[in-house]
């Protein structure tokens, strides 16, 4: 039995396939290619996707109650907190530190208060989602700021940026208005640790 260009087979020697195996062969093994290679795109998309995820954070929107109770920190952890808006470019610019500091401090719980207006949600997220904050982030759904401001601190104007620091199980506190640079923010927290 001499190989002629056929196949071999066990059973019958060399076979000569006809036109339609070549085709049918052939258009087999096109199938199984384009098979695996879009398998191969989808393992790669999927592996990138799983990679590359951010994980989006949550904006909740609360009342002042909620806010309220928030600062009186009863907590173990020192307490920052940073009342802020996506118009407000100073408080922007400042985000990056509190971030840094939620990053790096164990013993800190960061809360970014913003003060958009509820209907303006979606934006806030899309901000927040872009900016990749981590932090905790919430939407205060109050239109009348004079009504909590004072609440808050009465020494506070209600400009923003304004950041608050409160000790933990609240024996001693800090406000601030105005922007506060990565180091400034540092300095006065570590008072706090």
């Amino acid at each position: 039995m001499t190989y002629s260009g056929g196949i071999k087979t066990p059973l019958y020697g060399d076979v000569k396939p006809n036109a339609a195996d070549c085709v049918i062969s052939l258009y087999h093994k096109i199938v199984l290619m384009i098979l695996r290679n879009l398998l191969f795109v989808i393992l790669i998309s999927f592996i990138s996707a799983s990679c590359t995820k951010k994980e989006t954070q949550e904006v909740k929107v609360v009342k002042f109650d909620s806010i309220k109770k928030l600062l009186k920190n009863d907590q173990n952890k020192v307490l920052l907190v940073n009342f802020w808006a996506t118009w407000c470019a100073p408080c922007v610019k400042e985000l990056p530190n509190f971030e840094a500091i939620n990053k790096d401090y164990d013993n800190v719980e960061v809360v970014l208060v913003n003060l958009d207006f509820v209907q303006d949600l979606e934006k806030v997220k899309k901000f927040v989602a872009t900016k990749e904050l981590k932090s905790k982030i919430i939407l205060l759904d109050e239109i009348d700021y004079d009504t909590w401001i004072d609440q808050v601190n009465p020494k506070w104007s209600g400009a923003i940026p304004a950041t608050y620091i409160i000790s933990a199980r609240a024996t001693k506190e800090k406000f601030m208005e105005g922007e506060l640079t990565g180091e400034e923010l540092t300095k006065t927290l570590e008072k706090f640790l």
